[in-house]
């Protein structure tokens, strides 16, 4: 044996693998309007976890549609929700659970009341935390699964707190295996996050410009070409859409025109979106036609790290190499 190789067994046997059976400790992030069936299932075939992300449009029809497509493989497939927009309409749980998944993600509120649904549906429950009070009250309402989500993360969540600060704090007040989001796009990225203890890497951006996600192509595009210093946590784009998303979470985009007006003067945007329609049919066009000026593009820091568009299949061959290197850094300090 080489020296060092046992501390990294563990990889072999991971929680995610016990437990769904994938080959790698990856999971694509349940981006609504981005993970769909399709993007699901290659993330699935090719050995990760896959994820349906449900928006604030979808029908019980369309979530029953994407799980099929998601299925086709036969592998492993989630399903994310939006606390917030789950609470009006709870009848789309019911269908992701009937039609089956394996793992249910909640986000973006109080998990308590849907834990135990998902887990009288037959499924884990994932509750994504971004400070060490949210761990805590997920795991208090039963949470399976915790994604400590950092500031640095792609589309919507907390600033608080870093990944690797969050990712310490969290695996150190609690015995949940806990998976790491924002900030993952190499293999190095996830080797990091495994040896500090994560029980795998919640991976958006680079899925967001693969072959396989429902962003349109100039989006795609958009993320590749961005620096890791491109991007703006903002309200802005919530509130000129008028979307009703608690005060707490903003959303990590590429930075744009719209932007550079708009992201420090949130008030005066929402003064201005009161006094007129015009901003927020503004943006909707903007959104329909890829108006990339206006339209937000939501992606993580990580983007600087993603050089080209690629299938789902050829991100995760990349992020596999993730054992090499542990077994190097296991070899250099043994």
């Amino acid at each position: 044996m080489r020296p060092g190789a046992d501390r990294i067994d563990w990889v072999t046997s991971s929680y995610l693998a016990d437990h769904f059976g994938v080959t790698l400790p990856v999971v694509c992030a349940p981006m609504a309007g981005v993970a769909g069936g399709r993007l699901a299932a290659a993330v699935s075939e090719a050995g990760g976890l896959g994820m349906i992300g449900v928006g604030y449009t979808a029908s019980p029809e369309w979530i029953t549609e994407q799980l099929a497509i998601a299925a086709e493989p036969g592998g492993p497939v989630g399903v994310g929700f939006i606390l917030w927009v789950l609470e009006t309409n709870p009848g789309w749980l019911d269908t992701a659970l009937e039609t089956g998944c394996g793992v249910v993600s909640l986000g973006f509120g109080d998990p308590e009341p849907w834990v135990s649904r998902v887990h009288d549906g037959g499924s884990l429950a994932a509750v994504q935390v971004g400070t060490r009070v949210e761990a805590r009250r997920a795991a208090a309402a039963g949470a399976d699964i915790l994604v400590a989500r950092g500031s640095e993360g792609g589309g919507h969540g907390r600033s608080e707190v870093a990944t690797l600060p969050l990712l310490q704090d969290v695996l150190a007040a609690h015995d949940l295996p806990v998976l790491a989001a924002g900030g993952i796009a190499t293999a190095a990225g996830l080797a990091a996050v495994l040896a500090a203890g994560a029980a795998g890497g919640w991976v958006g951006t680079p899925f967001a410009a693969c072959a396989e996600s429902d962003n349109a192509p100039a989006i795609k595009q958009a993320i590749i070409g961005a620096g890791s210093d491109a991007t703006v946590y903002t309200r802005a784009f919530d509130i000129a859409q008028g979307h009703s998303w608690p005060a707490e979470y903003g959303g990590r985009a590429l930075a744009n025109s719209f932007t550079e007006t708009w992201a420090e003067r949130e008030p005066e945007l929402r003064q201005a979106v009161s006094a007129s329609d015009k901003i927020r049919q503004d943006m909707l066009r903007a959104r329909q036609e890829a108006d990339l000026s206006l339209a937000p593009v939501y992606a993580g820091e990580a983007a600087g790290l993603v050089g080209s568009e690629r299938t789902a299949g050829e991100v995760l061959a990349e992020l596999a190499g993730f054992r090499a290197l542990l077994r190097e850094a296991a070899d250099r300090h043994a």
